[in-house]
């Protein structure tokens, strides 16, 4: 199964955006955290082969928000990458905005495992049509 997979470029580029529109610092903390949360999906893939887009999606918000790569704004930035794998792999992404709040509060405090976020992130999704 072909997949396109998030580059550090594209992560800079989201969180950027997430910072500039709804405020807080700019920045890496940590690269090398920024790195192994981008690989968690790949690595993934690796060992899993069926693996859904909706799990590869949650590995990445899940990398974000737990690796806290960014001075600020992870949790917009974890959602972000999620949303982006699903639309570069053909996925419209449209949860309700409380949904988002909600989930990503919940993840952020430990209270949703990956399984949940990936089905989650499946619930909130649609195969976007070629028109």
């Amino acid at each position: 199964m072909d997949r396109r997979w998030l580059t550090i470029a594209m992560a800079m580029a989201f969180h950027r955006e997430s910072i500039a529109r709804f405020g807080g610092s700019d920045g890496v903390r940590d690269a090398g955290l920024l790195e192994s949360a981008l690989a968690r999906p790949r690595n993934r893939a690796a060992y899993e082969e069926d693996v859904s887009f909706f799990a590869l999606a949650a590995e990445y918000c899940l990398g974000i928000v737990r690796n806290h790569p960014f001075v600020d704004g992870n949790k917009r930035s974890g959602i972000l990458a999620g949303a982006v794998f699903l639309t570069l792999n053909g996925y419209d992404f449209e949860p309700e905005e409380t949904a988002i709040v909600h989930m990503i509060l919940a993840l952020a405090a430990g209270e949703v495992d990956g399984a949940t976020l990936a089905r989650w992130f499946e619930e909130s999704s649609r195969p976007r049509s070629n028109v």
